[in-house]
């Protein structure tokens, strides 16, 4: 795994994010997270959909269909998903992003 992230952010808790090859740490707040993630592996997103998401591409590639839009994503892109609208994808091992969920109960630490 890269060295993408700080110290202040790895000594943050980490996620608790069901998904296979990932790091993430979890910025907690009464009424957002922000979510500083590194992916080892590629990863296969089935179709969900949640508050809104807006992500800062650090590293990495991800290609996401967000609504009826597909597009690829690479290092400096950003991408916003509007709450509710449906949106899959794929990312790919070395992606790592800054993520901003509009949800304070998104995902939860780590025990």
């Amino acid at each position: 795994m890269s060295e993408i992230f700080p110290d202040p952010i790895k000594n943050l808790p980490e996620a608790d994010i069901p998904l296979e090859g990932i790091t993430a740490y979890l910025s907690q707040s009464d009424t957002h997270q922000i979510i500083f993630m590194e992916f080892e592996k590629d990863v296969d997103l089935p179709k969900h959909s949640h508050a809104a998401q807006i992500g800062i591409v650090l590293e990495g590639r991800i290609d996401l269909m967000i609504g009826a839009n597909r597009k690829t994503f690479t290092k400096g892109d950003r991408y916003y998903i509007p709450e509710g609208v449906s949106h899959s994808g794929k990312i790919y091992a070395g992606y790592a992003d800054i993520t901003f969920f509009n949800d304070p109960d998104r995902y939860s630490a780590k025990q």
